[in-house]
Formats: structure tokens, sequence, C-alpha cells
């Protein structure tokens, strides 16, 4: 005798249509990511909430552009642990480590700037790549396209070319 009409599987079909912050929570603190090139910026980037080094640059630049403050902190923090020293922003001429795509970067110029950053071998980081639909569908063929890693925190998708295998992070 049931004690409701509705048995165990019903009950439990709507987890299926959760949010995509929830069904990315197996990610949280690093659990489920299988690089270790990632889980350490993971656990030594991600997941710091304030600046690992003494120079600033990157974030001053960063917060006077409006990126929130922590945005800006795991960008720093980003640069220093991976040892870059040069970055750029909106800029696909010169060799820099670490190339910044801003917002105001538009969806048909961010294919230049991945190809630019795959020729010198540069860090690319695309800020909201959820901003707008065109703006997703171009993130979403750059990553596709990509060679190396990529790992996507939902506030910027960073694409890695360096020695690293093709993996795709969605965290």
């Amino acid at each position: 005798m049931k004690i409701s009409g509705r048995n165990i599987g019903r009950r439990l079909y709507g987890l299926g249509t959760l949010p995509s912050r929830l069904k990315r929570a197996r990610y949280f603190r690093g659990h489920g990511v299988h690089s270790p090139y990632v889980y350490d910026i993971v656990r030594k980037v991600f997941m710091k909430s304030k600046l690992q080094t003494a120079d600033t640059a990157l974030y001053d630049k960063l917060r006077d552009m409006g990126i929130s403050r922590r945005r800006a902190i795991q960008l720093q923090n980003l640069l220093a642990h991976c040892g870059y020293e040069t970055f750029g922003i909106d800029c696909a001429h010169g060799r820099v480590d670490m190339l910044i795509a801003s917002l105001d970067t538009a969806p048909d110029m961010l294919t230049r700037l991945a190809a630019a950053a795959e020729q010198s071998r540069s860090t690319l980081c695309i800020m909201s790549p959820y901003f707008s639909a065109e703006r997703h569908r171009a993130c979403q063929q750059i990553a596709d396209a990509h060679p190396s890693t990529s790992v996507d925190n939902r506030g910027y998708l960073l694409l890695f070319n360096n020695h690293l295998p093709r993996q795709r992070f969605k965290l």
C-alpha cells in the first residue's frame, strides 16, 4: 500500500531540470576535475578571496573597467600562479602571456582574438561568455575548436594554449 500516489521515481523526476549552477556543484572545490593542472588552478586561484601577490596592475585595470572585485582578484592570482608577466586587454597585437577579451569585444572579434592567442601561445580569457546568446554561441564555437584545455567558470572562459591535452571543464 502506498502512502502517497507517487513513487520515488516520480518524486525525483524534476531533478533533471535543476539550474546549471546546481548541476555544476560536483566541481565545487575541485572535486570531479581530473587534471592536476586545472585542479591546482581551482584550489589556488578560484577559491582564494585575497590577492596572492604584491603586483596589482591587472587587478587595478580590471577594477577600472568595472569588473567585480572577486573576478579581478581571480585573474590577478591566475596571472601570478601561471607565472605570466605580461597581459593585454582587447588587443591582438604584440606578444603577451595572457590576453583578456572584455565585454566591449564584439562576438565576431572573439574568433580573431582566439586565433591570435593560439598563434602566440597565449592564454585567452573571455569575460562574460554568457552575456548574450550571440556571445555564448561564439564562445561555444571557440571552445569546441580549441586544441588545448579550456575552463569555463561562468564568469569568464579560459583557453590555455600550452602543452595540455584537449580537455573542457565547466565549473
